[in-house]
């Protein structure tokens, strides 16, 4: 089931399946999210959960057995119960079953909240643990956003900017397995800025641990347009496009990463992995935010609103100066 939610600046459309966001537009009504066109890549933000990238041979030992799992988990594929609803947020549920055992043996619930803002749009997981066992998991977003962005661009004439001076050296990622090389690097980052290319993605993600920045942003610095994401409380930072140069590119903060080609087929004691005890709770959650754009409402849009209240209310509006 899709469902809509507003707040007369941005309006969000969100799929039961994956509990995964489908629609992001502005009052201009261009579409903000990734349109998951095929050729590139079909998926719009999914869900990552309970774990964050590939397993070694999709699979995992967990108390002395091994459980088939695919890559970023079974969340984005299946169903969420509608938890809450209101104007301006969602809040979806998942709950452990007999499905979910046969690749996780674990107890727990799993919420997925989105609240909009006047900027634009906050995502917060929430993880809890309902069984008598410590829970272990990753999780991770995935939203992709078109580029350009509502305007006369190319997707080079944008760059990824960071607040604070970064020293980091992204580890090389096996394009057929998807698992993270341990100790083979793939780029350097020495600064605050990269400009924005198609071929920083020809070797998958780069993948960014301990930054001291708590925010990216990815802006054509002669427009101001763009979009920036706060991810802070989370470790590590993917970003992302498709290898045959997709209009669009992902940010995606992460508890945990995939499978590193250094260590062991273990769940818990895969990087990352976080244990939460019986009965507690975690609250994971990222804040997009868009630049450059026009918020005020249109006129258009008004006229809507103000007629919609003539129905629903019986307010004669004709004389009200405007």
């Amino acid at each position: 089931m899709i469902y809509e939610i507003s707040n007369g600046v941005f309006t969000a459309k969100v799929d039961s399946l994956g509990a995964q966001l489908v629609s992001l537009k502005g009052t201009d009504g261009f579409e903000l999210l990734w349109v998951g066109d095929p050729v590139y890549w079909r998926e719009h933000a999914p869900v990552l959960f309970p774990i964050v990238g590939a397993l070694r041979d999709g699979r995992t030992r967990i108390d002395g057995r091994w459980y088939e799992m695919s890559r970023h988990g079974f969340a984005k594929n299946m169903e969420f119960a509608l938890d809450e609803q209101g104007e301006g947020y969602l809040s979806l549920a998942l709950s452990a079953s007999d499905e979910t055992r046969k690749e996780y043996p674990f107890d727990f619930e799993f919420a997925v909240t989105y609240e909009l803002s006047s900027e634009g749009i906050t995502t917060r997981f929430t993880v809890r643990n309902t069984g008598s066992l410590p829970l272990p998991y990753s999780v991770g977003g995935h939203p992709g956003f078109n580029l350009p962005m509502g305007e006369d661009a190319r997707f080079e004439d944008y760059t990824i900017q960071f607040p604070e001076q970064e020293r980091q050296e992204c580890p090389a990622i096996d394009l057929e397995t998807g698992l993270i090389h341990g100790d083979k690097k793939a780029f350097r980052l020495d600064g605050k800025e990269i400009p924005l290319q198609h071929s920083l993605f020809y070797q998958d993600a780069l993948v960014f641990e301990g930054l001291k920045s708590n925010s990216v942003r990815v802006v054509n610095k002669k427009s101001g347009r763009g979009v920036e994401m706060d991810f802070t409380g989370f470790p590590m930072l993917g970003i992302w496009s498709a290898v045959n140069d997709g209009p669009y590119v992902c940010l995606e903060p992460w508890t945990g990463c995939a499978t590193l080609t250094t260590e062991g087929d273990e769940f818990v004691e895969k990087k990352g992995m976080a244990q939460l005890a019986p009965g507690r709770e975690a609250e994971h959650s990222f804040t997009v935010r868009f630049l450059g754009m026009d918020k005020n409402v249109s006129w258009k849009q008004l006229q809507k609103d103000v007629y919609r209240n003539k129905l629903d209310h019986g307010f004669n509006v004709t004389d009200v100066n405007l």
